[in-house]
């Protein structure tokens, strides 16, 4: 058992899931895979239980109801990996837009370097982003700006979905006040993991757009991202949060 544990939240994703699950088991260090997948219609699942044939002991599957929402997703890994005694617990997306290499990158920033949360950025050299239309480049970017300006985090890409925590961060989060469901979800836990004093680091990375299956982008992630972004704050002035010892 390795002491890495990659969670990936999955709805269909039958094209990506086998190659992305290959590419994870080559990297020259060991991680193990969870898969969280939300009843995905497409087969996601089957193809996952068929893949643990050939790397049993190193790919895991969490079968949910139906779609739950992505930080839902990630808190059920997050309580898997912990139960499983974990030491490092990645986020990472089944696309590709995050490329499955960096996690070696994302891995030494923690494991050797000695940072809590190691974030794969974006934006901390530039715009790293390929493939994007402009307009979702520039929101985006807008909106890490925005939650840089209103909490106060030194972290140029906070709407990242790419991390490395280390167990500490997460044993010392209360998972039931988790607020955001959606993608706002990875603002609310930089924010968090920042409240506490853990170190965080920003590794640069370059993120490609999907070339298979359909983006779960919508409107509705921003408008719970900049809403809800400002409440957070508000509140956080009337919260205690846990600290990480240096």
């Amino acid at each position: 058992m390795s002491d890495s544990l990659v969670i990936i939240p999955t709805y269909n994703e039958k094209d990506n899931i086998e190659p992305m699950v290959h590419k994870v088991f080559t990297l020259p260090v060991p991680f193990d895979l969870l898969i969280v997948d939300d009843n995905s219609p497409d087969g996601t699942a089957q193809l996952v239980k068929q893949l643990q044939e050939k790397y049993p002991q190193r790919l895991f599957l969490l079968s949910r109801p139906g779609k739950l929402g992505l930080g839902t997703a990630y808190i059920a890994g997050f309580k898997w990996a912990l139960e499983h005694g974990y030491e490092y617990i990645f986020e990472m997306d089944a696309d590709f837009s995050h490329n499955p290499e960096d996690l070696v990158r994302l891995h030494h920033a923690c494991a050797v370097e000695g940072a809590d949360v190691a974030i794969g950025s974006r934006y901390k050299t530039g715009v790293n982003v390929v493939n994007w239309p402009i307009g979702r480049v520039i929101m985006s970017y807008f909106a890490s700006v925005y939650v840089r300006k209103i909490t106060g985090m030194d972290i140029h890409d906070t709407t990242a979905g790419f991390k490395c925590y280390r167990r500490r961060v997460l044993e010392n989060i209360s998972f039931e006040k988790i607020r955001f469901k959606g993608y706002a979800f990875q603002i609310e836990m930089k924010f968090l993991a920042w409240k506490m004093k853990a170190r965080i680091v920003e590794v640069p990375i370059i993120f490609t757009d999907r070339k298979q299956g359909q983006s779960k982008m919508s409107g509705g992630i921003f408008n719970e991202a900049f809403f809800g972004v400002l409440k957070m704050k508000l509140q956080s002035f009337f919260k205690k949060y846990p600290q990480l010892n240096p």
